[in-house]
């Protein structure tokens, strides 16, 4: 189909003329809640017009037509007129208080869930921050017991006094769920599982929960796990489970924080797309510096970083070991910029280093990043 667009005429010569630009669309999608993306376009002709008084072109549909017609010709997602989702207003300029991911002594945990006698539990993981002076303390839901069922009230409440006693304030928390599978028992058990683990966050006094925009095992990626379904569908698979899970976030005031990890979301105007579609203050960003697959993942970081609720900072800018390494100052000037406020959580991992000690490489990066808040100040 072929569609007419006014703009704007240049006062260069153009004088009181309108101009359309008649763009041929090929291949429309109209999304759901009032969005437009054009999968491809093409020029069609360019004519003006004289503007008179009794012209059925009004100001307002002029000035609004306008305003559209660069991402009409762009090929970019419209936005409806009324979405919510805007960054986090913030006052008193960038606070940045460093927090550790439990992830970070993923072997070490999973060894002592399977004998007591090996590695460390979340309470002497508290104990570690505590030495090294964390603000605070991610713990991943993976590795309380019982997971993914929630763990007792007593384990909750032992816990969080722990922490406290220790200093330690609780970042977050995460599970794992899939919102992109085709199939709506696998969502649906997604969604619930959300649910209970905000509720366990709002007893840790735990601002965040973390919910992946990705799809898990069995699955290899989203296309096998959405039965090869366009990514139109999936983004409103994914953004309906969320809205869901973010509805009773607002009931316990605990936010879900939807991280990238290099999947369904790969990008930050992907991260974006996807936030905006669901539309709801409870559900915002938690930006994984190691999973934006671009050329430029600091351009996608900025873009991010002022709708940051929590973040995942990892050694390397694609979270393997082979990767160019993270700059870590080049990172908190950027964060400094949004004027974040809030806990900074660092997450090393093996990336299959022989080797790897959780001992040595979470102080060093927190070195590292403790340095580049202070160059940065």
């Amino acid at each position: 189909m072929a569609q007419s667009y006014p703009c704007a005429a240049s006062r260069c010569g153009v004088g009181r003329h309108v101009l359309y630009v008649k763009v041929k669309v090929h291949l429309p999608v109209k999304l759901p809640r009032g969005e437009v993306r054009i999968a491809h376009y093409s020029a069609v002709s360019v004519r003006t017009y004289p503007i008179h008084m009794h012209t059925s072109l009004s100001r307002r549909r002029f000035l609004t037509a306008s305003a559209f017609l660069p991402f009409a010709v762009a090929g970019i997602a419209v936005p409806p007129a009324h979405a919510a989702f805007t960054p986090v207003p913030r006052t008193g300029g960038p606070l940045l208080k460093p927090s550790l991911n439990a992830y970070s002594f993923l072997e070490l945990l999973n060894a002592n869930a399977k004998d007591k006698s090996k590695g460390l539990d979340l309470f002497k993981l508290c104990e570690f921050c505590a030495q090294h002076n964390f603000d605070a303390i991610d713990l991943t839901g993976y590795f309380f017991p019982g997971y993914p069922a929630a763990p007792t009230d007593d384990y909750i409440y032992a816990l969080k006094r722990h922490a406290h006693a220790h200093g330690l304030a609780i970042s977050g928390t995460g599970v794992r769920n899939d919102f992109t599978a085709s199939d709506p028992k696998i969502r649906a058990e997604g969604v619930q599982r959300l649910k209970t683990w905000i509720e366990v966050a709002a007893k840790l006094g735990a601002p965040t929960v973390r919910a992946f925009a990705d799809s898990q095992p069995p699955f290899k990626n989203w296309q096998q796990a959405a039965g090869n379904a366009s990514r139109d569908t999936v983004e409103g698979y994914l953004a309906d489970a969320l809205r869901e899970c973010a509805e009773h976030g607002k009931k316990f005031g605990v936010i879900v924080a939807v991280q990238n990890h290099g999947d369904f979301i790969n990008t930050g105007p992907e991260h974006l797309s996807l936030l905006k579609r669901v539309d709801s203050p409870w559900c915002a960003p938690m930006v994984d510096t190691g999973k934006y697959l671009t050329d430029d993942p600091y351009a996608d970081i900025a873009l991010m970083a002022p709708y940051a609720v929590n973040w995942q900072i990892k050694e390397t800018t694609r979270s393997e070991a082979d990767s160019p390494k993270t700059d870590m100052k080049r990172l908190v000037s950027i964060i400094r910029k949004s004027g974040y406020r809030g806990y900074v959580p660092i997450e090393t991992l093996s990336m299959r280093r022989k080797g790897y000690d959780s001992y040595i490489e979470v102080p060093k990066m927190l070195a590292e990043l403790r340095a580049a808040i202070a160059a940065t100040e």
